[in-house]
Parts: C-alpha cells; sequence; structure tokens
C-alpha cells in the first residue's frame, strides 16, 4: 500500500517546522552526539532535509539554536537570588549529562562567530554569580571567571567521554573536586 505524501503547506508551515527541528536536534544530539547525521534530524522532525537547511544552513546554526535554551535556563537561574556559583555548576553538569553536544559545541567552536553568543552569555552568567558569591564569603577571592568556565569545560569534556553508565559518579566526584578547589583559603 502506498504512502501518501503529506501536503506542503507552504511558508505557513515554516516556524512549526523550526520548532520542530530544533526539539528533534536537541534529542538527536542527546542521543548521538554532535556529529549525528542532520538526515536523522530532518527524519525525526518529519521535514525534508531541504526544510531543515532552510532554517539552519549549517550544522553549527542549528546547535546555537538548540542550546540556546539551555543557556536560557541558565539565565533565569542567575536571576534567583539564592543561586550560586555551585548551583550553576550543579545545573551545567546535569545539562552535560543529558547531552555532550553542548559542551563540544562551546568548546571546539569557541571562537567561530555563531557560538560566541552563547560563550558570551554563559561568561556573563558565571561572573554574575561569582561576584554574588565572593561578595557573601561563599567563594575564595582568588578564583576569576576563567577558572569556573575552565572547570566546567573540563569536567563536561571528561563526561563526554566517558561511558554513558559512569557519567552520574564521574559528575558527582567532578562537583567534589570544584567545590574544594573554590572554596575560601584557610
Amino acid at each position: 500500500m502506498p504512502s501518501t505524501p503529506k501536503a506542503n503547506r507552504g511558508p505557513s508551515a515554516g516556524p512549526e517546522n523550526r520548532r520542530a527541528l530544533i526539539a528533534a536536534a536537541r534529542e538527536v544530539f542527546a542521543e548521538s552526539g554532535f556529529a549525528a547525521p542532520l538526515s536523522a534530524i530532518a527524519r525525526r522532525a518529519g521535514v525534508g532535509q531541504g526544510s531543515l537547511y532552510r532554517h539552519f544552513p549549517d550544522r553549527l546554526s542549528l546547535a546555537v539554536a538548540v542550546f540556546d535554551d539551555n543557556i536560557a535556563e541558565l539565565e533565569v537561574l542567575v536571576a534567583d537570588d539564592d543561586a550560586t556559583v555551585s548551583t550553576l555548576f550543579d545545573a551545567l553538569t546535569e545539562q552535560a549529562l543529558a547531552s555532550t553536544a553542548l559542551v563540544e559545541v562551546m568548546t571546539t567552536h569557541r571562537h567561530d562567530p555563531l557560538a560566541e553568543p552563547l560563550r558570551t552569555r554563559a561568561t556573563a552568567i558565571v561572573e554574575a554569580l561569582l561576584v554574588r558569591d565572593q561578595a557573601a564569603g561563599r567563594i575564595g577571592d582568588h578564583v576569576e571567571t576563567e577558572d569556573v568556565l575552565l572547570a566546567i569545560a573540563m569536567l563536561a569534556i571528561l563526561l563526554s567521554r566517558t561511558d554513558e553508565r559512569d557519567r552520574p559518579e564521574v559528575a558527582t566526584r567532578g562537583r567534589r573536586l570544584f567545590r574544594a578547589a573554590f572554596a575560601l583559603p584557610g
């Protein structure tokens, strides 16, 4: 029995297709990493590859759209007066556990103009929490924004190369190291 092709709804389907592509990419990147075939993303979204490329001309532009939501979640977190660098570290670790692709984008494409806004926003989040924690005496003055970003990247890269079943234990150890290294001296 032949399948009936989907009717082409034209430009009116654009926003819906874009949302479907972002949702599908989030799932596929989480399952298969940043190098996952774009055809798998289009298939999961229920659109053709032409639609994918109309919305996202390359893999990085799709990844930036996907991970913009991750950064937005962290921006909401920093708005909470009770949030700390430790809270941020936990949230980022959870994001890395869910999908190591974000880490790959933020580290491998660090200086790419498409990915730079993600890094800029992440840096602002870390900086705001670090200033707050240092003022409250929760973290040592010896800690700099780039130290926190480096620690997060190191753990996230390690998580991306760790067998999935071992990631929670590695994340727990990383959190302990993070808290010890950035604690107030003495």
